[in-house]
């Protein structure tokens, strides 16, 4: 573990009984109690979970809304200040550098959040693409930390520890500057799980303190800490994507059913012409949800099997905590992709039967 990066609640996960995990090169919980415990809980109560190792990068100048407009698939001239919105940056080819969150502050100042294991590769692909725009770039990901509280209980828990009104930061928005136990932070209402909840960005120095008031507010209310175990199945179950799973460079958000965050409306954007073309053409195949027949718990990569042929693979599955059923994501070819097409997984040596089902495994709990 000596070479592995630590977050500033380190001590704190190994305080709470965490098992630590090698996860894209940093010191993580996998779970505290158990993956299903801390996923009930965070469906029934509230968890928390340090997710500092996220990267996040700051876009300023008189051209940040120009260059962040051209870099992603999304339409950020639909955003108010403060709001947050869902996209995708993509190759030229329409493969994906990652999935993330765009925070307009003003029309002069963003803040990207990216993904854990690709921080490197995405602030490269954000400075190759600089071009001529008027902007700066700063990688303040090695400076900040990162709380995330989900679940029904999220904002009373919070509540408790800043005189903010929660209420009223709306679903996908965010708020600069509000003291949570004497810390400044920069608060957001996304959440990757299913439920309602908040991320609190914060200074290293004043992660554990809020980590552990936290803790401390939501003892009567149920809440726990939660690790990445529990946040992969959380995450499952809403049908909200991975990166190296569900999307990839090797993957299309219109063939991971992800068009609605391609707006191909608008001017331009890298990877535009490609995915233009794909939808032109029609799919070659496409992500769906299915469900076991045969009893076994499909995984990531394993063989999706129909008419005696491989047809795809799965992308996630798991024996769902909350659905209490074996499910899975699979990337199969377009003429497999009906809801109860019969279909076959193949785990280890044996052909297993399931049917395509509806990939909304989950009715997410969001503030409206």
């Amino acid at each position: 573990m000596g070479k592995l990066r630590e977050t500033s609640l380190y001590k704190a996960h190994e305080r709470h009984g965490g098992k630590i995990i090698d996860f894209s090169g940093w010191a993580l919980p996998v779970q505290y109690e158990g993956i299903k415990a801390e996923h009930q809980t965070v469906r029934n109560f509230a968890g928390l979970f340090d997710v500092s190792h996220m990267g996040e990068v700051e876009v300023k100048g008189n051209e940040a809304f120009d260059f962040v407009q051209n870099l992603v698939t999304n339409d950020v001239s639909t955003l108010k200040d403060n709001q947050v919105l869902y996209t995708f940056m993509c190759y030229p080819d329409g493969g994906i550098v990652d999935d993330l969150l765009v925070y307009k502050f003003n029309r002069n100042d963003f803040l990207l959040v990216i993904n854990a294991s690709n921080v490197e590769k995405d602030f490269k692909w954000m400075m190759e693409n600089i071009g001529s725009y008027d902007i700066e770039l700063a990688n303040i990901s090695d400076v900040t930390s990162q709380i995330a509280i989900q679940g029904p209980n999220a904002q009373k828990i919070l509540q408790k520890l800043t005189d903010e009104k929660l209420g009223e930061i709306g679903f996908f928005y965010c708020k600069r500057n509000v003291d949570i136990s004497g810390a400044n932070c920069l608060i957001s209402r996304t959440g990757y799980t299913g439920e309602d909840g908040f991320e609190i960005y914060l200074s290293h120095e004043d992660a554990e303190k809020v980590w552990n008031d936290l803790m401390e507010a939501g003892k009567e209310l149920g809440l726990k800490p939660a690790g990445l175990g529990a946040r992969d199945t959380l995450r499952f179950e809403a049908s909200l994507p991975l990166y190296g799973n569900e999307i990839s460079k090797d993957i299309t958000p219109l063939e991971a059913g992800f068009g609605f965050f391609v707006k191909l409306d608008k001017e331009n954007f890298i990877g535009k012409e490609a995915l233009m073309k794909q939808k032109r053409e029609g799919l070659k195949r496409k992500l769906v949800g299915f469900e076991m027949i045969d009893k076994g718990i499909p995984r990531h990569g394993y063989d999706v099997m129909a008419d005696g042929k491989k047809i795809g693979f799965v992308t996630t599955g798991y024996a769902a905590p909350t659905l209490n059923k074996n499910i899975g994501l699979a990337m199969v070819d377009i003429g497999y992709t009906k809801i109860d097409t019969p279909i076959e997984i193949k785990i280890r040596k044996r052909i297993l039967k399931a049917k395509v089902i509806n990939k909304r495994f989950y009715t997410k709990n969001y503030k409206k």
